[in-house]
């Protein structure tokens, strides 16, 4: 005997998929996020997202409900995320990039995940590197706190006179000024930059 494997079979598949899905045929859970109601398959949700197979696979009261109400998720990412889920591609810009890697990292979507640490480390610009940096360093995305950091340090004297640097944490404050990396030609660049951080210091950030 032998075996064949038809080479368009994915791909054919995973068109199928779309459409039914776009037909809003054998759908048999609605997702609510927000108030917006997403129907979906659960077979397709759980074959893709390690999160939805728990949800739907377990004894969670969440895999006998017909709609099943999502928090601590955007909505708008929501319907990013079912839009890979269902064509295997994902739009990612800079405006979005940061709740996107969020919703990616909730629902365990690597390769969405992947894809902002990515499009994040490549995108990282003097206006934007103390955000993304911030951003970064709460949800440990090395790649991005990496390529953050070592801009920030190239252009101190510029990034520390930003409204941004003032809403750093002490932490992370302390990592940006103690590097060997730091490019302040005088001591006094970065004196002043701590004593604006300080006059913007605030209960929330210690």
């Amino acid at each position: 005997s032998r075996s064949y494997q038809d080479e368009s079979y994915l791909h054919g598949f995973l068109g199928n998929v779309g459409d039914l899905q776009k037909a809003g045929v054998l759908q048999d859970v609605v997702l609510e996020v927000e108030g917006r109601r997403f129907p979906c398959h659960r077979l397709v949700l759980s074959a893709t997202s390690p999160y939805f197979r728990a949800m739907f696979t377990s004894d969670m009261a969440e895999s006998r409900q017909k709609t099943v109400v999502l928090q601590c998720l955007d909505a708008g990412m929501f319907g990013e995320i079912l839009s890979y889920i269902y064509s295997g591609t994902v739009r990612v810009s800079l405006d979005k990039v940061q709740p996107l890697y969020q919703a990616a990292d909730l629902l365990q979507l690597d390769y969405v995940r992947d894809t902002c640490s990515s499009y994040m480390a490549m995108n990282v610009e003097r206006s934007t590197c103390v955000d993304l940096y911030m951003f970064a360093d709460i949800f440990s995305v090395d790649i991005v706190r990496k390529a953050c950091l070592q801009l920030i340090h190239k252009h101190f004297t510029e990034v520390s006179s930003s409204e941004k640097f003032c809403s750093l944490s002490v932490n992370q404050l302390t990592e940006i000024i103690s590097h060997d990396e730091l490019d302040a030609k005088e001591e006094t660049t970065v004196w002043e930059a701590v004593v604006r951080w300080v006059q913007h210091s605030s209960v929330d950030r210690l």
